[in-house]
Order: structure tokens, then sequence, then C-alpha cells
């Protein structure tokens, strides 16, 4: 009886270590399913605290801040139903399988040991094709095929709720069903449209879409969830109705969903494509050169209607699906070729949260990038959260870069900013890119400016644009000017990490704005402008000739910069010498980035180094520019924690970049996730070849 019961045990065992799902290349804390824009950013939670460990049956998708946006599959084999998307009731099929790449989050599930399932989410990147880019849609492409060697009757389902379209369950949803061309979609939208609003930070106008190929054995319904679905796992078809009791997204969850019925599938297989998006004909809400205008989503110049732009995505699948596949490949191979497996682990899970906090908008001649800061407050084109971005736009297209900061400029040279130095942010919450008349915006005066000034001449190194340097060269001298008063000793202030408190002389920061003095005198050469490139290139001198003496502990055991001036028993991660090698400037002795390569592995926690003296928690943006410019050992072992974290992290939200390095979680009272900060991942990538 006891060896009955130990062989039990170990089939029991056996079954569930081959039910278990590997994943590929590492089990991230939540996973990207259609994650395009700031309004379209639905993801599966997985890490242990409040995720389900990365299985897509069982678990609802969520908007980016956490409130569910149901997303469900079904699929019937054979006349039994399973579930392999959300949690509609069904028995799961047993996922065998997960892999994400730069645009893709592919799914492998077994059904009944019948059938397999391939199920791929594209959010599709296209940075050098802007029309393309600018469709704030996603695709879901599921493959059937049989691989028992036999003959399967096979239905599959998914749907939708209103819950993508508000985030106030109690709004009152509209829908409507029909067919553009050949494509068949459902329109889901609040019924009453609140332009430029947002709860919960989920827009609250616009149109959604949910498509599919018209083929035939295709049948759709709106209705009830429990109507539509029941209906499906008993029949393996819907009743092609529509449910014309418009009500609350709450009041018996009304879902838009589609059937298709496959037929007999066999070892060939057969593939269906869904497609789900957002139509907004005005994006967002700008203070521009001649004051507060509308400005239309980018994609409205390209198509004369929604349903042009529904359609031509949905019949796209084929050339998205390969430019995307060409990008996953190049950061592949780049990131392989530059720092190895764990740097690809890192930046292929960053692209598509970096480029879903941004909105083209504009027309093609005058064009724009709109970026929410999401999750921390909402601010738009943020500087010092573009900043640590940049790195993914320069090495994807400098010209993104320039398309958001063009904003930036605009409305500071029309004089709608009242302070001298660079304004934090656009807008203190997207979509409103209303300014700051008053000049009562967060006040981050030194790491704006420095941050202004190293980004624009990134761009038109990049680029090779120099026109760019003598249109805001007026602009670039006013930032300047207030980085020769306050780089040397910066004041009391707070740098892009306000969460930890104002500082006055911060060795960091202080860098920063030597570095954009530096950056400054190259400006001034590049647009001919010679005595200024030598008063700037000479103080700029002078003062980190100072700052190796004020900002560096020598007596230390090993040598390391500190915090602040004076205070040599600190540190701080010194991710702003980063920019002196992107710029090639060759202004930091090259001493300083052998000291803190041989310094930083000292303080190494389990889950990489802390930002500094003050805290266990670090930033993973600020460890990747740190990385890109640190010794090659040094690098990995950076690389390699933070490929570690996110295979371990118990956080269950979209990759955070603030974490305790000891626990791997979110540090007390701050959860930052989704930003698109975490496009520094493309730090060491940016660099000059």
């Amino acid at each position: 009886m006891k060896l009955c019961h130990l062989f039990l045990c170990a089939l029991s065992q056996l079954a569930l270590a081959a039910a278990q799902s590997t994943f590929t290349p590492a089990r991230p804390p939540a996973i990207p399913l259609a994650v395009k824009a700031p309004y379209l950013s639905t993801w599966l939670n997985v890490g242990s605290d409040g995720g389900n460990g990365g299985y897509l049956a069982g678990e609802w998708p969520v908007f980016w801040s956490n409130q569910i946006t149901a997303w469900t599959g079904m699929i019937r084999v054979d006349d039994t139903t399973y579930t392999w998307m959300g949690d509609p009731g069904p028995q799961a099929v047993t996922q065998t399988a997960f892999q994400y790449t730069s645009t893709k989050s592919i799914f492998t599930m077994d059904v009944a040991g019948k059938v397999e399932m391939n199920i791929t989410f594209l959010s599709p990147i296209t940075p050098n094709d802007l029309k393309r880019q600018s469709l704030v849609f996603s695709y879901l492409h599921v493959d059937v095929s049989s691989v028992d060697g036999k003959v399967h009757d096979v239905q599959l389902y998914s749907d939708i709720t209103a819950e993508w379209i508000s985030g106030d369950r109690s709004n009152i949803a509209q829908w409507d069903y029909g067919q553009a061309g050949d494509v068949a979609y459902h329109r889901v939208y609040r019924q009453t449209q609140q332009l430029f609003s947002e709860v919960d930070d989920q827009g609250e106008w616009g149109y959604w879409y949910w498509s599919t190929d018209q083929v035939h054995g295709l049948t759709y319904q709106a209705g009830p969830s429990t109507d539509a679905r029941n209906t499906f796992a008993a029949n393996g078809s819907l009743p092609n109705s529509q449910d014309t009791n418009y009500r609350a997204i709450s009041d018996n969850w009304p879902v838009f969903a589609f059937a298709i019925n496959l037929g007999p599938v066999d070892e060939w297989g057969s593939g269906v494509l869904f497609s789900i998006g957002l139509t907004q004909d005005e994006a967002v809400q700008y203070e521009g050169a001649d004051g507060y205008d509308p400005v239309p989503s980018l994609w409205t110049s390209y198509f004369d209607s929604d349903l042009a732009a529904v359609e031509f995505f949905h019949k796209d699948y084929s050339t998205s699906s390969q430019l995307s596949t060409d990008l996953d490949n190049q950061i592949s191979q780049d990131a392989i070729a530059a720092a190895g497996q764990d740097y690809l682990t890192i930046a292929s899970l960053s692209v598509r949260q970096a480029f879903g906090a941004t909105q083209l908008c504009g027309t093609p001649n005058t064009t724009y990038i709109f970026l929410k800061e999401i999750s921390s407050d909402g601010n738009m084109n943020t500087v010092d959260v573009i900043f640590p971005a940049h790195p993914i736009f320069l090495y994807t297209n400098p010209t993104l870069l320039k398309l958001l900061l063009d904003p930036l400029y605009e409305n500071q040279e029309a004089g709608k900013y009242p302070n001298l130095w660079a304004m934090h942010d656009l807008g203190s919450h997207y979509p409103n890119a209303t300014g700051h008349p008053q000049g009562n915006d967060e006040e981050m005066p030194l790491e704006e400016c420095g941050d202004m000034v190293i980004m624009t001449l990134a761009y038109a190194l990049r680029s090779k644009d120099t026109a760019y340097l003598s249109q805001h060269y007026a602009k670039l001298e006013q930032w300047t000017s207030f980085l020769l008063d306050d780089s040397l000793y910066p004041a009391n202030q707070i740098s892009t990490d306000d969460f930890a408190g104002a500082l006055a002389n911060q060795t960091n920061l202080a860098l920063k704005g030597m570095i954009a003095i530096k950056a400054m005198s190259v400006i001034s050469s590049l647009t001919g402008n010679e005595a200024d490139s030598k008063n700037y290139s000479s103080i700029a001198q002078q003062y980190i000739n100072e700052w190796e003496t004020l900002g560096v502990a020598h007596d230390a055991n090993p040598p390391h910069s500190t915090l602040a001036y004076g205070s040599n028993s600190s540190y701080g991660l010194l991710y702003n010498l980063y920019a002196d090698k992107e710029l090639s400037l060759d202004f930091v002795p090259s001493w300083v980035y052998d000291m803190q390569s041989t310094f930083y592995p000292t303080v190494e926690n389990k889950y990489g180094v802390p930002l500094d003296t003050r805290h266990t928690y670090t930033k993973a943006d600020w460890q990747l520019f740190t990385a890109a410019v640190a010794s090659k050992s040094t690098q990995q072992m950076f690389l390699k924690d933070l490929a570690t974290w996110i295979n371990e992290t118990p956080t269950n939200r979209p990759l955070t970049d603030l974490y305790d390095t000891d626990t791997g979680n979110y540090p007390s009272g701050l959860t930052f996730v989704a930003r698109p900060v975490m496009g520094g991942a493309f730090a060491l990538l940016a660099l000059p070849s």
C-alpha cells in the first residue's frame, strides 16, 4: 500500500512536470499581449505576487494599471470545450511553452493530446514606417493542428468585453457589427464620448474594433458574457445576433464574440487571425505656437475613415509580421553580438513597453510623438523620462527622438514657458499637452537643461542634422547659461530620481551638467559659433577638473564617486557618465570609468547594484546606462543580475524599472510599472559603432 502510494505520487509529479510550461528566454513579471499605445496596453500578469505564473488560460488579461480588460479564448475539439485564454469556465488547455521576442508573445498549447495550438500576440513595431506605426492596433493569430495522427472536428471562439472602452465600469457601452470589405468587425465604444479624458488611465473616447476575416463558418454574437460563451460551449457556433440593450459595462457584461468552425483539422492545421485596436480622430490637446489645438492621430492622414484603417491593418498581417520579424532579428543579432543572451532577455522585453507609451500625431508635414509617463504620474513628454528612454529611439530611428523633442521646443520657443531653465514636461497629465504657462511644473532645472542639450546633440550626430542645432541654438544657449551657473555646485534640488528626495551638490547630477556644457561646445562648433565653442569647452574642462576632487572618494577602498560632494562613505550609480561616450566627447578621464567598473562589484546585491547608499532599491534603466560604459566583466555582472531578476521577481505587473536589489520586489510604497524608461535597455546598442 505504501509502495503504491509512492508510485501514485511519483506519477502525479511526472504529470505535473509534463504540464508545466517552458519560458523562453525568461519568465517575465507580466507578458505583453496587445501593447501599442497608452490606451492599447493589455497584459497577462505573471509574477508570484498575484499572477498565475505565466499561463494564458485561467487568468484575465488586464490593462497596465491592473483593471481587467477581459479577453476570452475557447476551443471545441470533438464536442468538448476548453479554455485557452481568460477564465470563462471550461477546463483549461495545457500550456507547454511560452516565448517572447521584441514584438511577439507566443504560446504553445496542448489540447487533450489531440491538437496543438500556437497562439501569437503581435504588436507590430515599424520605426521606419510611420503610417503603419501610427495605427493603434494589435494582432492575435491562432494556429491549430492535429498531433495524434487523427482528424479532429474543431471550432474556435474569442471575445472581448466592453471593459476595454472605459475605466468606469458604470459607463454605458454601445456597439454595432459590420463588415469592411471581407473583414468582419464588432465596434464598441462609450455611448457618451469624453474627449481628452481618462478614468483609471483608460481613454474615454474613440472606437474599439475587434475584427476577424469574413469566412465560411464564421458566426458572431454581441450579448451577455454567459450567453455567448455558453452557447459556443454547447453548440460550437453563435446565433449571429446583436443585443441592442446598450447598458453599463458591468451590467450583464456585454461581450463581442466570434466563433469560427474550422471543420476537420489534420496535421496540416488551420489558422485564424483576429485584430484589435482603437481609433481616435483627435488624439491629444496641445498648446503649440498657435495656442490650444486638438491634434489628430497621424493615421487619419493616411486613411479616409476608421473602417479603411481597420481593413488595411487586418489585411496587412503578412507585411506587418515580416517587418516586425525583421526588427526582432535585428535586435536579437545586435544584442547577442554586443553582450550576449542576458542582454537580449532584457532588451527584447523592453521594446513594446517603450513604444507602447507613445502616440504618433499630427500630419506627415508636422508630425509629433506624444509620450505618456505611464504609472508614475501621467505627465506628457516628460524630459527626464524621454532621457532614459531615448536610446531605443536613437537605435531604431533617430527621427523618432526628434519627434519627441519637437513639441517641447515649439512650446518653449513660442514663449509659453516663463522659466529660464528647461521645462519638466509638456502637460501634467496625458492626453493634455497644455504646457505650464505659469512655470509651475515639477522643478528639476539642472536635470532637464542637461537632458535637452545632450539629447539634441545625440539626435543631430546620429542623423547628421546640424540644421536642427542651428534652429534651436538660442534656446540651447539659454539652457546652457543655467548650466554654467549651477553645474559645478548644484543647488539643493531633485534629479530625475525625485522619489529619493532633494540633495545639494549631487555628484552624478553635477556630472550631467558638465557633460552638457561640453556638448554645447560641440553644438557651437557644428553651427559655426567657434568663439562660443571655445568658451564652453574651457569652462567644462575647468569644472571637470574640480569635479575629480569634489566628487570622488580617492581614499576609499576601492575609490569611487560619491553620492554628494564630501560624503566619502556614500556612493551612487554614476549613470550620467553614459552621455560622454554616447556623444563621443572624450571628456571624462578614462580612469573614472575604470574606477567605477572596479567599484560596482563590491556593492552588488542579489539582483543588482543599489541606486545609491540611501536605499537598497535600484533603477533598471540606470543600471543599463551604467553597464553600457563599464568594463566587460562589470557589464556582464549588471546584465546577469537584471536577467535573473526578470526571471525570478515576485512582481506581477508590466516590467518595473524600480525594485529592491535584495528581495526583487517593489520598494515599500513605490510601484512603477510599464514605464517607457525601459527604452534605456538599448543604451549599449545606441553607442557609436
